[in-house]
């Protein structure tokens, strides 16, 4: 756990509007884990529900230090539908978590995109950490 925080701080202190932390992994490998502590350390106090249901959570400032959406795409069967339900909208100056990226479409193509695909091997869980073009400078993410 003090390794999630630790990384959660890390990219928190590096977010920038229009940037996307897209996680990857299975079901109970730590995604919305490392999103609530990110949430955390973005300023929010205070419980952080998972968006599995409604998809799409918002928090603004001064709640959190910039404007952040958290999006859980579990539960699309189509890329397509992220445009049926705004999501372009909701990213205008705000910062994307996005869980479950691959319902989406992806988000790896985009240089503001820091990929965190989590494995559970055994008892142990792993971070793979691939930074976009845009976060290189913002690292060391090995």
């Amino acid at each position: 756990m003090a390794a999630t925080g630790a990384l959660a701080q890390r990219i928190a202190e590096g977010l920038r509007p229009g940037d996307v932390v897209a996680l990857s992994g299975g079901l109970g490998a730590g995604k919305t884990t490392l999103a609530r502590a990110l949430i955390a350390a973005l300023g929010h106090e205070g419980e952080v529900p998972s968006p599995s249901f409604a998809i799409i959570e918002m928090y603004e400032p001064p709640a959190v230090r910039l404007p952040l959406v958290h999006a859980d795409f579990y539960r699309l069967e189509r890329p397509e539908e992220v445009e049926e339900i705004g999501l372009d909208d909701y990213r205008q100056g705000a910062a994307l978590i996005a869980e479950w990226p691959e319902q989406a479409g992806g988000f790896a193509h985009e240089p503001g995109c820091l990929s965190i695909r989590f494995e559970v091997l055994e008892n142990t869980r792993r971070a793979i950490v691939e930074p976009g073009r845009d976060w290189l400078e913002r690292g060391p993410w090995t």
